[in-house]
């Protein structure tokens, strides 16, 4: 089951990538729930609507699993900073249930 849902979580950040956000979204349970250092969301199509217009772009650097869980250690190219994230997703049934990022904050608020 490890490899199934280690790819899910890497087919995700891939259409991301791609800017193919329809793909991405079919990767998430409609009720996803995102829980980050500066905000949360709630619903698949809520946190896809907000990935469009930040058109972010990862390049995983580690990835750890554990169960169905997966956890990557990646740069985000938020656009004027790239900041080194993780992330845990939470996989169940072959989608992706929750995702928590943690970074640190302070490049991004000491514009």
């Amino acid at each position: 089951m490890m490899n199934n849902t280690v790819n899910i979580a890497e087919k995700f950040i891939q259409y991301l990538n791609e800017e193919n956000f329809e793909k991405a979204e079919s990767c998430l349970a409609p009720d996803f729930k995102f829980n980050g250092v500066l905000g949360s969301r709630e619903g698949a199509s809520v946190y896809i609507n907000d990935m469009k217009k930040m058109k972010f772009k990862y390049k995983i650097l580690q990835t750890f699993t554990s169960g169905e869980d997966v956890c990557f250690w990646y740069n985000i190219n938020m656009g004027e900073k790239i900041i080194l994230t993780s992330g845990w997703y939470e996989i169940t049934d072959g989608k992706i249930h929750s995702l928590k990022v943690v970074f640190d904050p302070r490049p991004l608020l000491n514009n």
